[in-house]
C-alpha cells in the first residue's frame, strides 16, 4: 500500500489551501467533495503543476516537496499519471500514435513495468488502433486517455474528474475499466469525483474536502459510518455495503443477495448480474426506518434485526447507527420520532431497508 505524507499550503485570493495529512493509498482513494473546494488543486499541487503551493509531499521514501530538497522536484520526475475531464489527445496522431509516444517516452521510467498488449486487453484498445481521436466516443477517447497515461509507467494515477463530461451510458460503460485499474498493473488511483455513485461504485478509501481542508478520511465504510455534522451533507448520509448475488426471481423481477445480516430482496436491474456475482449496495440514511419490535403488513421486504450503536442529534433530526450482524446502516429520523420509540445505544431495533443502489463490483 503506497504511503502520501501532504502537508501543503497554498493561498490564492478567496482560497486557502490547508492540508495536513497522511494518506494510505489502496486501490482507488476518491476525492469527493463539492464544486470549489480544492480536489483539482490537490491534484496540481501533486504532480507538481501548482509552483506556489509550499510544504512537504513524501509518496513513500521518496521526497517531492520539501526539505531536504532546495527546490520542489519537477512534475516530469514524479512519475505521477494525470487523466483529465478532457482526453487531451494528440488529434495529428492515430491512436496507436498516441499511445506509442506514451510508451516512448516511458523509457527509463523508474513506475511499474507496464505491457502494450496488457494495456490494449485491459482497455479494449486493440479494436481503436486505427482509428483518428476525431472519430472516438467520448468514452473511447477516455479510454484512449487512460491508456497513454498507464503507458507512461506512473507510479500515482491521478484522475481528475474523467467521467464528468460523459453522458450516463457512456459513464456505465467505462467504470468497469476504471475499477480494474489498481489490481490489473499495481498503480494506486486517487479520484476525484463529485458524484457519490462513483465513490460506491469505485472506491475502497474516501477523502472528504471542503474549503480547501481535508474533513475526514480513511476506508470508505469506516468514513461514511463515522460523518456527523452539517459539512458532511453533500456526502447524503448512507452507507455502502458489499454482496453477492444469491439468484434471480424473474417472475417478480427480484435479486436476491446475500449481505450482512442475512439475505436481502431487491428489484433486479435491466442487465441482472449472474449468480455469484459480486455488488455493492449504496444505503443512504433516509431510506432506512427504525422499529423497536417486528414490524408486519408492509410493502418494505427487507426487514433487518439489529443493535442501536449511537444516535446522534442535530436539530429537529436523529442520525442513528445500527449494526446488523456485522455490517453497519444508518437512518435518519425526526428527534420526536426518537424519543417517542425511548431509542438509547444498546437497544435492540429492526431497520426497514426502503431502497438501496447497485452498483457493480464489491
Amino acid at each position: 500500500m503506497a504511503r502520501l505524507v501532504l502537508q501543503l499550503d497554498l493561498r490564492r485570493a478567496g482560497f486557502e489551501l490547508a492540508v495536513d495529512e497522511v494518506l494510505e493509498l489502496e486501490g482507488i482513494s476518491a476525492l469527493f467533495g463539492p464544486s470549489g473546494c480544492g480536489k483539482t488543486t490537490l491534484l496540481r499541487a501533486l504532480a507538481g503543476l501548482e509552483p506556489q503551493v509550499r510544504g512537504r509531499i513524501v509518496l513513500d521514501d521518496e521526497v517531492w516537496l520539501g526539505p531536504p530538497l532546495r527546490a520542489p522536484l519537477p512534475a516530469h520526475r514524479r512519475g505521477v499519471g494525470l487523466v483529465f475531464q478532457d482526453a487531451r489527445l494528440f488529434d495529428h496522431l492515430g491512436v496507436e500514435g498516441n499511445l506509442r509516444y506514451a510508451e516512448r517516452r516511458a523509457r527509463g521510467a523508474d513506475g511499474p513495468a507496464i505491457a502494450w498488449d496488457e494495456v490494449l486487453r485491459a482497455l479494449d484498445l486493440r479494436p481503436l488502433l486505427a482509428r483518428r481521436p476525431a472519430s472516438l466516443s467520448g468514452g473511447e477517447r477516455q479510454r484512449v486517455a487512460i491508456g497513454r497515461t498507464l503507458l507512461a509507467r506512473p507510479r500515482l494515477l491521478l484522475m481528475d474528474e474523467p467521467l464528468a463530461a460523459l453522458d450516463a451510458q457512456r459513464k456505465a460503460e467505462i467504470l468497469p475499466y476504471v475499477e480494474r485499474l489498481p489490481a490489473t498493473f499495481g498503480v494506486p488511483v486517487l479520484y476525484v469525483t463529485h458524484d457519490m455513485a462513483e465513490v460506491a461504485r469505485l472506491a475502497q478509501r474516501l477523502v472528504l474536502m471542503d474549503r480547501g481542508r481535508v474533513l475526514a478520511q480513511g476506508p470508505l465504510d469506516a468514513v461514511l459510518e463515522a460523518l456527523d455534522g452539517p459539512e458532511f451533507e453533500a456526502l447524503e448520509p448512507g452507507v455502502v455495503l458489499p454482496a453477492q448475488v444469491l439468484g434471480i426471481d424473474a417472475a417478480w423481477g427480484l435479486l436476491h443477495l446475500q449481505v450482512a445480516g442475512g439475505e436481502w430482496v431487491v428489484p433486479a436491474p435491466p442487465r441482472a448480474p449472474a449468480p455469484g456475482s459480486a455488488l455493492r449496495l449504496r444505503v443512504r440514511a433516509r431510506d432506512v426506518s427504525l422499529a423497536t419490535v417486528r414490524p408486519s403488513g408492509l410493502s418494505v421486504r427487507n426487514v433487518l434485526p439489529g443493535t442501536l450503536l449511537a444516535l446522534r442529534e442535530r436539530g429537529a433530526m436523529a442520525d442513528a447507527l445500527v449494526d446488523i450482524g456485522g455490517a453497519r446502516l444508518r437512518a435518519r429520523l425526526t428527534r420526536h420520532a426518537a424519543a417517542e420509540l425511548a431509542l438509547a445505544p444498546g437497544a435492540p431495533v429492526f431497520a426497514l431497508v426502503k431502497g438501496v443502489a447497485l452498483e457493480a463490483g464489491a
